[in-house]
């Protein structure tokens, strides 16, 4: 298990004597919150749906404009010519994932990318037929791999192989992963677990999940809804063989915006692997030849079925951009690491033992997001009085608050007025 560096960096030990304002002043990040339009209220719920950009917003009044004068000719003109539009991010997403621009791409959503890379990816036989994932797993994952399975004529039942937290414990423990990757290894087709645990917020070790599966003889994919954006990645490195997210909670889409989807390079030419085909992953250069056989473009382009949708790409570019300017994941992570400190400082000193913080303790187990549950009293009271008092955060059943201080536009102030407000109502 990754377990925290014993000798803190001196910037990390200013959270424990600096006040909010203080480390609000020396924040070099502090003035892209300025580059958002934040809701009236204290949000801290980033990890469900980020907040506007101003540059999103500039992004897509701009190619509304585009089609307002150009119409179907905006697809061919100029530099942001819609049929190439899906290119602009590839590179920035890389970035932000560690991977080659030949291994990413934005398009769909979240879970119809699940889907389509299954059919590449899980290829069950008689004997290797299972899939591990974790019992806690966000729904959409356990109907997308459930689904799957049926419809290769196995049974869930049988087919599923689900860690789970000890008895008593909240987080997975890594060597349990590990010990039912190696005991189930021959049967084993595919393991799918999440980047970050949508629930808890526990990172989960990637490189030592993926060795592992490979070890056996299993392909591995990863579910990052929670992880692009706020930890982190190396997926390329990792040797990771597909994984999908979305962008609309820490990469600031918007409602709904595009998945996004890495396949390794070692995959991505080859033909061998089954996949629903559409006209968006044909060669362009013959595309408008409207010939019938398909001629896969070597990249992860070739799982794209369809051509993008523009808008919700553009207000992706637009996030994408802001996100760039302020440094990239590096400078975010390090903001995310003084802000997780200095919340938990704040934290024991208001709230002690009324609160319980079931995320990890450890830095590198941890990403922005906050797991919090009520130790004395209602938890869902809290939270419905957390929203009457316009703070914005989210409650997930059966028993925890979320709170996610997204690096990018929030402030050290803020976690001390959620702090103090959160405080208020618990006594």
């Amino acid at each position: 298990m990754n377990q925290q560096a014993p000798n803190q960096q001196p910037e990390e030990m200013l959270t424990a004597t600096l006040s909010a304002a203080e480390l609000d002043a020396a924040d070099p990040l502090a003035a892209f919150r300025n580059e958002h339009e934040m809701p009236d209220a204290i949000y801290l719920v980033g990890n469900s749906l980020g907040v506007l950009s101003k540059k999103s917003r500039e992004y897509v009044t701009h190619e509304l404009d585009r089609w307002a004068t150009l119409g179907v000719d905006g697809h061919f003109t100029g530099k942001l010519a819609w049929k190439d539009y899906h290119d602009l991010v590839t590179d920035q997403l890389g970035a932000l994932v560690g991977g080659h621009s030949d291994e990413v791409l934005a398009m769909n959503s979240l879970t119809v990318n699940l889907h389509l890379l299954l059919v590449s990816f899980y290829q069950p036989t008689t004997k290797r037929h299972k899939i591990l994932i974790e019992g806690h797993a966000f729904p959409s994952d356990h109907f997308a791999v459930e689904s799957q399975v049926r419809q290769r004529g196995f049974d869930p039942a049988t087919s599923l192989v689900i860690v789970d937290p000890r008895p008593g414990e909240e987080t997975l423990r890594p060597e349990d992963i590990l010990a039912a990757i190696t005991e189930h290894g021959d049967e084993l087709a595919l393991v799918m677990l999440p980047g970050v645990q949508y629930y808890t917020g526990q990172v989960l070790p990637m490189a030592d999940i993926t060795a592992a599966g490979h070890a056996v003889g299993a392909l591995v994919g990863f579910d990052l809804a929670h992880a692009v954006g706020n930890i982190e990645l190396s997926l390329h490195d990792w040797d990771i063989d597909f994984a999908a997210w979305c962008t609309y909670k820490y990469l600031n889409s918007g409602p709904g915006g595009p998945g996004g989807t890495f396949v390794h390079r070692r995959h991505v030419n080859d033909q061998s692997l089954p996949k629903l085909l559409g006209w968006w992953g044909t060669n362009p250069a013959t595309r408008f030849e409207m010939t019938t056989e398909f001629d896969p473009i070597p990249t992860a382009e070739s799982w794209q079925i369809s051509n993008a949708s523009i808008l919700p790409l553009a207000a992706l570019r637009g996030s994408l951009d802001v996100i760039d300017r302020a440094g990239g994941i590096a400078a975010l992570r390090k903001k995310s690491r003084l802000q997780i400190e200095y919340f938990d400082r704040r934290l024991a000193e208001s709230l002690g033992e009324r609160i319980q913080n079931i995320t990890p303790k450890a830095m590198p187990d941890r990403g922005c997001q906050f797991a919090l549950r009520v130790t004395a009293g209602d938890g869902k009271r809290v939270f419905d009085a957390l929203e009457e008092a316009r703070v914005m955060c989210d409650w997930r059943y059966p028993d925890v608050i979320r709170v996610a201080p997204v690096p990018l536009y929030n402030s050290f102030s803020d976690i001390d007025r959620f702090v103090e407000v959160l405080d208020g109502i618990v006594q």
